[in-house]
């Protein structure tokens, strides 16, 4: 019994470090004022730092997608007069390992500049990938009844949702303006979250790349 742990404690050490993976945030909220800055900051410098994640931000107050009114896969598989912004955007889409989502509760519901920003590309773009959802509002509830719904929008595009959700209550007292942790809940609750997306993540990379997409 012994030997056989310590064989497989050497298996362990020289085992490669795995490659980073490739991240994409959807940050969605654009009210005057916004929160959510706060958390795309702190989450985006968690991912890189802590995980050594590639990640890339899609800000709708930042970028140009105006509301929907032609979708990428609209311009046919060649993508045919697509504009290159969006071409652009859908290649990060799609090489992305893993979606890490942030939203605020507009009414209870999911801000409309996050499901306009998602709406751009078809399911394919998504699909056999994991997501998170990472909610909050200054309010007791974190924005909880705004994740619920995201799980089945997520799930509809291919991109199904972990277990956790890290949800932020009263969030500017629990991130400044800065993007640094206020309280120790913050850290806990990216962790956890983080842990189920990156188990996910790899698993499905490793399915992708051994048994393709169906």
């Amino acid at each position: 019994m012994y030997k056989a742990y310590l064989q497989s404690v050497r298996m362990a050490s020289t085992k490669a470090i795995p490659e980073p993976l490739k991240v994409l945030m959807f940050l969605g909220s654009t009210r005057e004022g916004r929160l959510g800055i706060r958390v795309a900051k702190y989450m985006q410098k968690y991912l890189e730092d802590e995980w050594k994640y590639k990640v890339t931000l899609f800000d709708p107050l930042e970028m140009k997608f105006p509301m929907l009114e032609k979708p990428v896969h609209f311009y046919g598989p060649q993508r045919t007069g697509a504009p290159k912004w969006l071409c652009d955007c859908e290649k990060i889409v799609r090489e992305s390992d893993a979606y890490v989502v942030i939203s605020a509760e507009y009414n209870h519901s999911i801000p409309p500049a996050l499901a306009n920003l998602i709406d751009h590309f078809p399911g394919s773009a998504f699909s056999y990938k994991p997501s998170a959802i990472v909610c909050y509002s200054p309010g007791i509830y974190g924005g909880m009844r705004a994740a619920i719904q995201l799980r089945a929008m997520l799930g509809e595009v291919g991109c199904l949702s972990v277990s956790n959700i890290f949800g932020i209550p009263k969030v500017h007292e629990s991130i400044n303006e800065n993007g640094e942790a206020i309280n120790e809940h913050i850290p806990k609750g990216a962790k956890t979250l983080i842990t189920q997306l990156d188990w996910h993540a790899r698993a499905m990379k490793n399915h992708r790349e051994t048994a393709g997409i169906p």
